[in-house]
């Protein structure tokens, strides 16, 4: 079984366009899993949430995700407020109740896979990846996968027990590559193959200031942090 991880795409269809375009030229896979935060500081949430919806991608609540749906924070410096309050102003009703009820762990995958997005006990730890281990696994009952997202720190570690992985992120990467990332899993091989995809910074900075968001929010793309 393939799959391909995707996780916090934050609003940045561009971004996203260029994951999928990309994943489309691969050998074909399985199932694409989130993650979590599809929503938050950049400029298109509803493009980003009406795409996963379409595809029907198993997806877990970012705390993004549940600031946009419930009102909710989670200390948040202003480029994320901002984001937030933008997301809730163009997500529709029904995207908003969507965003709601992910859940913060779920199996999938025939329970080979678990999904989580900061740490499979606690959804909003930053889980990096000096803090990989099987212990996580075995804290979300031992899958053969774990998907963790939230750091935007693209890594992944392979154990006797099962593999664990962030995809990085899609739309704001935070590891020093500003190329948006993905990753692609053969459950069967245990293999994951890391990838990168440039796509057009100065099109979502552009974007960004337009829509009236902090134009910190554009510029931090071009460092990849």
């Amino acid at each position: 079984m393939r799959l391909a991880l995707l996780s916090d795409i934050h609003g940045n269809e561009v971004a996203l366009t260029a994951v999928l375009a990309e994943l489309s030229d691969l050998d074909p896979v399985d199932r694409l899993l989130c993650a979590g935060d599809v929503v938050g500081y950049n400029p298109w949430p509803a493009a980003c949430v009406e795409t996963i919806r379409e595809r029907d991608v198993p997806t877990v609540l970012g705390n993004h995700d549940r600031a946009v749906a419930d009102g909710s924070g989670f200390r948040f410096n202003s480029m994320a407020a901002a984001g937030v309050e933008y997301a809730r102003e163009q997500l529709a009703d029904d995207a908003l109740a969507w965003l709601g009820d992910l859940p913060e762990r779920r199996r999938v995958c025939d329970d080979r896979v678990v999904i989580a997005h900061g740490h499979p006990e606690r959804p909003d730890h930053y889980t990096y990846p000096e803090e990989f281990g099987p212990e996580l696994l075995a804290a979300a009952d031992d899958p053969d996968l774990l998907v963790l997202g939230h750091t935007h720190v693209q890594h992944h570690e392979v154990y006797a027990d099962g593999i664990v992985c962030n995809p990085g992120s899609v739309g704001q990467p935070r590891d020093g590559d500003p190329k948006a990332a993905f990753a692609v899993v053969d459950l069967d091989e245990r293999t994951v193959t890391e990838h990168r995809v440039a796509y057009d910074i100065d099109a979502v900075a552009a974007a960004v200031e337009a829509a009236g968001l902090p134009k910190k929010i554009g510029q931090r793309l071009y460092e990849g942090r």
